[in-house]
């Protein structure tokens, strides 16, 4: 047979025509549209003549084996163009049980078992005589493999073949593993119509059903694997991805450092490291698998710490219990860092591992091991998150006679950049401050912790608090600055935040917010305004103006402040978050319960209950604009510290009084009225008159007889400053006690 000779059909491994040539379609009668995808055993078993035929591999690999039929020549050479030589189909099909290598098997109506072909035998170990004539069910059980018999009627009643059906024995030639055989099944019958009965093939599919397992264990742990940022969960959901389908025992090792949630140490693997059981599993009850937290013992990883997937030999007992099976061993390591090491081990005299259940580990343990690097670094990021984001030390001490103040941070992990503040400010005020970064993350965090530090520092100049938000937005323009020069990114920060000055004095609240942030006011009679401010431009967005409220609140009144979700779907409803503040009765801590869990996560909450200063904490009277009103200043501030009983230096305390309303009388405008502030160990002077001119200390010349009263003011007192209003100004100074001033002890 020449080698360019066209073979006249060709056929699969199942037994399935994969090519017509022209020259079958004359010899048979049939067009390739009626032929391809057929069984062989359909096409040749409805022919009654024949001639010799020859059936020969053209593809030698098993996988994608093909054979090619030619018709053999006769002596008169006829060549393939004859049709009436008998016994054609017969030829055919002699041709394929003794020359193909896939199994095959012939059954009569009554499904016994007629024919099987040598490799079918071969590929079970099973003698001929010991499957020929019995019931199919019966011959193949003998030997492990369970047919469905409707299965085999519905094919040989209807017709319709059954393709790549797969079954699972152990064959008596390797009983130690398990195979999986790919079975399929076509009906046969003769030129006349009548069923002769069913011709099953059987391919050896073990290595194919292996790969894809692999692929598809190897897809889970990329689902699995890693969905929290947590080191422990991290080890577990490699334990449960592997028991039972890769391993029937899997043991998740990790260093300390790790465990504790520090950085690993770029370590050699031969030297020596502590490691303890993170996580374990196993499907074995005669040898439980280690306990979380337990130290372990090398031999478990073999003679060192393996720096890549490593197949150990089986050995003899561990741990005073059952022996070792089949062992592979896999560092858990990323960028040189060492984190751990995982034991995978099957059951005494279970499946050896092979090359690519190693090519499987190694793509199991560097997801697991990229994993806990994430796990770890946001364990990293969640200590400074929480560390920026602490209540600050002292203030809630020095604000609660301002208002009475609860706090609350849902955690979610995210690192949103959410901050509050309470700061207390001159005259026994307090700002209340929220805010939140935009794009979480540890950047967001550094980010809010910028922006809180320009937040205190503005909080001093005593601006409104719609001055402050603008200020702000230039902060956070700047910093995008910064970021674009360093980095390059086009992308900026931007900030929600709403800030709200409550004066203990006169009830007044003045409030501006910047973005969404949650912003609510509960009256002591119960009435709730979920939105005294509507939204505005973000901080480093559109900018100024920001919206902003003055409100005089009656004592008991509640202020809520709350970072926003990242949508609105996210966060509390008008409706919700009303009825969580609608309880008057509820003190702020209560309310605080009662808001977090409507917040989305790692979103911060701040709830504060107004108080008003009591007559005996303010002194406060009208100062005529004449000269000579410094005298009765000083004299009522003499008559109320002894009234208090303060600690102060009388000659000091009058001595600023005098001079705060000698430079109001002479500078500012009426009206004019002087308030003393008590507080636990300060007293707070200020004037207040209805001039805008901003007030300033200067060097007066020594044969001058004025400009030193704001020096005095500077020189006498713990600190002084000025806060402006539409209508005028307001000039203060404190004064310490001497109990608690510099040097004492």
């Amino acid at each position: 047979m020449p080698a360019h000779d066209e073979p006249l059909l060709t056929v699969d491994a199942h037994g399935l025509v994969v090519g017509w040539s022209v020259a079958a379609e004359h010899l048979f009668g049939r067009t390739a549209a009626h032929v391809l995808g057929s069984s062989v055993f359909e096409v040749v078993g409805s022919l009654s003549h024949g001639r010799a035929w020859r059936i020969v591999p053209l593809v030698e690999e098993p996988q994608a084996r093909t054979w090619g039929v030619w018709q053999e020549k006769d002596e008169g050479g006829t060549g393939s163009g004859g049709k009436g030589v008998p016994g054609l189909g017969e030829a055919i099909l002699d041709a394929v049980f003794t020359q193909a290598d896939v199994g095959l098997h012939f059954l009569d109506p009554q499904l016994r078992v007629l024919r099987v072909n040598p490799s079918a035998i071969g590929m079970r170990g099973v003698p001929l005589e010991t499957i020929i004539g019995l019931p199919a069910t019966e011959a193949y059980a003998s030997v492990g493999l369970r047919i469905d018999e409707s299965m085999l009627r519905e094919v040989l009643v209807s017709g319709r073949p059954a393709r790549d059906v797969l079954v699972r024995s152990r064959p008596p030639a390797d009983p130690e593993r398990e195979h999986v055989f790919s079975v399929s099944v076509y009906r046969v019958r003769n030129g006349a119509g009548r069923i002769l009965g069913l011709v099953a093939t059987t391919v050896d599919v073990s290595a194919r059903e292996r790969a894809q397992a692999r692929l598809r264990l190897l897809h889970r742990a990329r689902e699995v694997i890693g969905r929290t940022l947590d080191v422990e969960r991290t080890a577990g959901e490699l334990v449960d991805v592997t028991v039972p389908d890769f391993a029937d025992s899997t043991v998740v090792a990790l260093t300390d450092a790790v465990l504790r949630g520090e950085a690993p140490e770029l370590a050699a693997f031969d030297g020596e490291m502590l490691l303890r059981c993170a996580a374990a599993g196993s499907t074995r009850a005669d040898d439980p698998p280690p306990t979380t937290g337990s130290t372990l013992l090398p031999a478990l990883f073999g003679p060192k710490l393996p720096s890549s997937v490593t197949i150990l030999p089986v050995e003899g007992a561990h741990s005073g219990s059952a022996p070792y099976g089949p062992r592979l061993v896999a560092p858990l390591s990323a960028r040189g860092q060492v984190f751990g090491a995982v034991a995978f081990e099957r059951r005494f005299g279970g499946d050896p591992f092979t090359a690519g259940d190693v090519d499987l580990a190694k793509g199991i343990t560097t997801r697991a091991a990229s994993s806990l690097e994430n796990a770890l670094r946001f364990t990293r990021e969640h200590i400074v998150m929480t560390a920026l984001q602490n209540w600050p030390i002292g203030q809630e001490r020095q604000t609660q006679r301002a208002a009475e103040i609860a706090q609350r941070h849902r955690p979610g992990g995210s690192g949103a950049g959410s901050w509050f503040d309470a700061l207390p400010l001159p005259g026994a005020r307090v700002a209340l401050v929220v805010g939140q970064v935009d794009r979480p993350g540890l950047s967001a965090v550094a980010t809010m912790s910028r922006l809180r530090t320009a937040v205190q520092a503005l909080a001093t100049l005593d601006l409104d608090p719609h001055e402050l938000l603008a200020r702000l937005h230039s902060t956070v323009l700047r910093l995008a600055r910064e970021q674009k020069s360093l980095r390059g990114s086009i992308d900026h920060p931007t900030a929600h935040c709403t800030i709200a000055v409550h004066d203990p004095v006169s009830g007044r609240l003045d409030a501006a917010r910047a973005g969404r942030s949650l912003f609510a006011i509960v009256r002591p009679d119960g009435t709730v305004d979920t939105a005294p401010l509507p939204a505005g431009p973000l901080l480093g967005g559109d900018g100024p103006p920001f919206a902003s409220v003055s409100l005089v609140l009656p004592e008991g009144s509640t202020v809520c402040l709350a970072s926003p979700a990242a949508t609105r779907e996210q966060g509390p409803t008008r409706r919700s978050l009303a009825a969580a503040l609608a309880h008057p009765d509820h003190g702020p801590q209560e309310m605080a319960d009662d808001v977090q869990h409507l917040l989305a996560l790692d979103r911060v909450l701040l709830v504060a209950r107004t108080r008003h200063l009591s007559a005996n904490e303010v002194a406060q009277w009208d100062v005529p604009p004449e000269l000579q009103s410094a005298g009765p200043a000083r004299e009522q501030t003499q008559t109320r510290l002894r009234e208090w009983g303060l600690d102060i230096d009388p000659f000091t305390a009058e001595l600023v009084v005098s001079e705060l309303v000698t430079n109001a009388i002479r500078y500012g405008a009426p009206p004019i009225t002087l308030r003393l502030i008590r507080g636990e160990t300060a007293l707070t002077c200020e004037i207040d008159d209805a001039a805008l001119a901003a007030p300033h200390p200067r060097h007066a010349k020594a044969t001058d007889e004025g400009g030193r009263g704001l020096y005095i003011c500077a020189t006498l007192a713990e600190n002084w400053g000025v806060r402006y209003r539409e209508d005028g100004k307001t000039v203060w100074a404190e004064l310490e006690s001497r109990t608690t001033g510099p040097g004492t002890g």
